[in-house]
């Protein structure tokens, strides 16, 4: 297969890669297409460095000659915000160690720049209300299998905080018995392995819904849990639902239900973990249900002290 791959990836090179010879063409596939395995990452590295090459390549630069200024003088004209700047900049950094090691070029110009800082304290997902996410479940209809999918769906979000990536790649044989409980197995972002325990409505909720597909589509243990329709016949086909198709299903059921615009699917796992830790669930535990490797990113979630400051200013009197 290699053989018919890599001619096709080098077509793609940009000039700056394709002029500077042998070990910058290698630095590039094994970069992109060995060394990142998350599509995520290598759809926003590539897209940083290509966007920076072709800046260079206007600047009339060659890759050895590429130098620190070079780099913060592109930094300071993008037009993007502070967190974005650190992801291009970290692409940067990634890729050119990846020159250096490779000897296509002497030093890493990305290495010794730095952006402005940046302070988050709260994430940036707006939070759904309590009240709003159990009217959005109640106005699904479930009398069609595509209501019943979707109702699983939402359900899945609200009850795990599983993100909609781990979601779109669940099969049939995701959800088992563990002997004591029904769970939910998930690849979650970074490879992880995480098994969570479904609650009893929403077992409830998904025994229904794979006794109709069982019946629609036939038993099979590896087919995909949730799968796409033909457009708007309610037909269901055997393709797994993608990132993008949950995503604008949620977007859809949102709005009928009169939610607004600005409310995500991310926005219930900012509801969750700010319900539970309202609850005084300890933070090591919504942690590992959120699947965190750092208790300050689980706290980015937590929008309660975001409800105290909205009562503080309600309180001035002018």
């Amino acid at each position: 297969m290699a053989e018919y791959l890599l001619p096709s990836l080098r077509d793609q090179l940009p000039l700056l890669i394709e002029v500077a010879g042998d070990s910058a063409r290698f630095a590039w596939e094994e970069f992109f297409y060995a060394k990142i395995r998350s599509e995520h990452t290598r759809r926003a590295y590539t897209r940083a460095v290509r966007y920076f090459l072709r800046w260079c390549e206007a600047q009339s630069l060659e890759l050895g000659r590429i130098s620190p200024a070079h780099v913060g003088l592109y930094l300071d004209n993008l037009q993007v915000s502070i967190s974005s700047k650190k992801q291009v900049l970290a692409g940067l950094r990634h890729f050119f160690d990846g020159m250096v090691t490779r000897h296509a070029i002497a030093l890493n110009p990305a290495l010794s720049v730095r952006t402005e800082r940046y302070s988050v304290l709260e994430g940036k997902t707006p939070e759904i209300t309590v009240k709003q996410a159990r009217g959005l479940l109640q106005s699904i209809d479930t009398s069609n299998i595509i209501g019943l999918r979707d109702k699983c769906i939402i359900a899945i979000l609200i009850y795990t905080a599983a993100r909609i990536g781990a979601v779109s790649k669940l099969k049939v044989k995701d959800l088992y018995d563990a002997g004591d409980q029904f769970c939910l197995h998930f690849l979650d972002k970074g490879g992880k392995s995480r098994e969570i325990p479904v609650r009893h409505d929403l077992q409830t909720l998904l025994f229904e819904y794979q006794r109709g597909i069982d019946t629609l589509l036939g038993t099979n243990d590896h087919r995909p849990l949730f799968t796409t329709t033909i457009r708007r016949s309610k037909e269901l086909t055997l393709r797994s639902m993608t990132t993008n198709d949950i995503g604008r299903m949620v977007k859809r059921r949102m709005k009928s239900a009169g939610l607004p615009s600005r409310l995500s699917p991310h926005s219930f796992r900012v509801a969750t973990i700010t319900d539970l830790l309202g609850q005084g669930v300890p933070l090591e535990d919504v942690q590992n249900l959120a699947g965190h490797a750092d208790p300050r990113t689980t706290r980015l979630y937590d929008r309660r002290q975001k409800k105290v400051t909205r009562n503080i200013v309600e309180r001035i009197s002018i």
